[in-house]
């Protein structure tokens, strides 16, 4: 599981006095516990794995977003900060998917639900959430899926 992996990588970094590493994990941590009880509050049980990937996701484009700002702000110290946050977070999620992968998933998604239009569009990306959660950039996806419909 996820969580067990997160949780022992604190335990490493811990060990190894690597603050940056540590710090970034327990932030994750924390994240994840406020998201599970979010869930509770909402009568849902604790997240599974792939709801896991989709806050680590989040996570990371928070952290790209901060980066550009900072970097836009001249403060380079910052960005490389949240830089190496990405990197230790990017970790836990799995590869990302090829370009030409991604249109080969759009296209199964858009034959798997036989969809014909724009109107379509949130059946398909629900598809392609369900299958590839953690594994490519449903931002870019969306995009795909919007011209692929189009077209």
């Amino acid at each position: 599981m996820l969580r067990d992996d997160i949780n022992n990588a604190v335990k490493e970094a811990m060990k190894a006095k690597d603050e940056r590493k540590l710090s970034t994990l327990r932030m994750v941590n924390s994240t994840i516990k406020n998201a599970d009880i979010d869930a509770r509050g909402n009568g849902k049980p604790p997240l599974s794995d792939a709801d896991l990937l989709g806050v680590l996701q989040k996570m990371i484009k928070q952290r790209q977003e901060a980066v550009e700002l900072y970097d836009k702000g001249g403060r380079a110290e910052l960005a490389a900060q949240e830089r190496e946050e990405i990197a230790v977070i990017s970790a836990y999620l799995p590869k990302q998917m090829a370009d030409d992968e991604v249109k080969k998933a759009i296209a199964d998604a858009i034959a798997e639900t036989g969809a014909a239009g724009m109107k379509d569009m949130g059946k398909v990306i629900a598809v392609l959430r369900a299958k590839y959660a953690g594994q490519m950039d449903f931002g870019k996806a969306s995009g795909l899926v919007k011209t692929a419909l189009s077209g």
